[in-house]
């Protein structure tokens, strides 16, 4: 017989919080001096948003409702957002698996969520990991020389 897992039901249930109060923000608009901080992974399978922002936070990145956002949309399994980064507007949508931390400072609640790793996705090359050691020698089998693709060629 399977265990419970206690801490995935809790993580359900507090993003159900999360959730509810997106949507209150979603249809009342913030209330004076309330702002949210929602930190997410940004590789999480579902996570929409530019690639230079994918670039610049490649792991976790923290967004804030506060004044300039718009179009904030909630559904059952995510939400989406309109922001303003460089100056120009960009709609990120980020499913609430993705979440690691959810804090409203103006009343002092924070959620702090267990994260499951998931495999990496790579919809684009600016999605694949970056190989972190950069003197490292090529594998040979994977590295063409261009001099024998043209002996092959002429005979």
């Amino acid at each position: 017989m399977a265990k419970i897992d206690y801490q995935l039901l809790l993580d359900n249930a507090l993003k159900s919080v999360v959730k509810d109060a997106l949507i209150h923000a979603q249809i009342n608009g913030l209330g004076d001096g309330s702002h949210f901080f929602i930190t997410f992974k940004t590789r999480d399978m579902g996570v929409q948003l530019p690639d230079f922002l994918r670039m610049r936070y490649p792991d976790i990145m923290t967004i804030v409702l506060q004044y300039s956002y718009t179009n904030l949309h909630v559904s059952d399994k995510e939400f989406g957002v309109q922001l303003t980064f460089d100056g120009r507007p960009f709609f990120i949508r980020v499913p609430f698996s993705a979440l690691v931390e959810f804090k409203d400072p103006s009343v002092d609640f924070i959620l702090t969520f267990q994260h499951k790793s998931l495999p990496e996705s790579a919809d684009n090359d600016m999605e694949l990991p970056l190989d972190e050691n950069k003197n490292s020698v090529p594998d040979d089998k994977r590295v063409v020389s261009l001099d024998e693709f043209r002996k092959k060629k002429q005979q």
